[in-house]
């Protein structure tokens, strides 16, 4: 059992980043978003760690900030943030039978390239305005955004047959399993900083949000849900 779930928590790490891990053929990648979390608790550490590392330095918070957003990308290898382009490119289509069809597009529209600008510098602003505990904030923040994508995962149907998100629709069977990442944060959050709880909330209503606007869910919809979860939850916690 131990070994199973190490190897699926090494395979969500190779999925969901791009960081230089040993890649094996016995991986285990069913199941693998039940650990999406926690995969960004680590992401969070990371780019905290970058932060800190800055601060040491003497560096403004400002251009500290713009590091660790543009660390961010390059740490998940803009997975999400490439499917909140493709997202909002879809949504764009006032044909809803058209949208999974412009969404499944590789080339990147107008309101995609707007979207990704947005969602930049609202993280870059939002994180910039946040002086103080920004290691735990970062892993808080990153950790929600990918609880709100396992909820999606789990509560809402699949618009497509096949797709990059399909497999993970496959092997979560019941919102149950959102529970025990659930409760990690909830903990981690309340005794960092209480007014991260709000996470669980934003990333509820991101999904619930996305899945009134196409009747479901998509590889490109679960990334979306954690760039906006993301970048609404650091935006909430510079007035709480």
């Amino acid at each position: 059992m131990f070994t199973k779930v190490l190897s699926q928590c090494l395979a969500a790490l190779t999925f969901y980043t791009c960081l230089p891990l040993p890649v094996s053929a016995n991986l285990e990648f069913r199941g693998i978003a039940r650990f999406a979390p926690l995969v960004g608790l680590t992401i969070g550490g990371l780019i905290g760690g970058l932060d800190w590392g800055l601060a040491w330095l003497g560096m403004p918070i400002l251009t500290r900030s713009a590091i660790d957003v543009a660390a961010w990308v390059a740490i998940t290898g803009g997975l999400h943030l490439d499917g909140a382009m493709d997202t909002a490119d879809g949504l764009a289509v006032m044909n809803p039978e058209r949208r999974l069809e412009v969404m499944a597009d590789s080339a990147t529209g107008a309101f995609g390239a707007m979207t990704a600008v947005i969602l930049l510098l609202l993280k870059t602003v939002a994180l910039s305005e946040i002086a103080t505990g920004r290691v735990w904030i970062l892993m808080a923040v990153a950790g929600w955004g990918r609880w709100g994508q396992l909820v999606a995962i789990a509560k809402y149907p699949y618009l497509k047959p096949t797709g990059k998100g399909a497999f993970h629709k496959e092997a979560i069977e019941s919102i149950w399993e959102a529970v025990p990442t659930l409760l990690i944060l909830m903990g981690f959050s309340l005794m960092v900083r209480p007014g991260m709880v709000i996470g669980s909330a934003i990333a509820v209503a991101v999904g619930a949000l996305l899945n009134r606007k196409l009747g479901g869910q998509t590889g490109d919809t679960y990334g979306a849900i954690v760039e906006w979860t993301e970048a609404l939850l650091l935006c909430t916690l510079t007035v709480l």
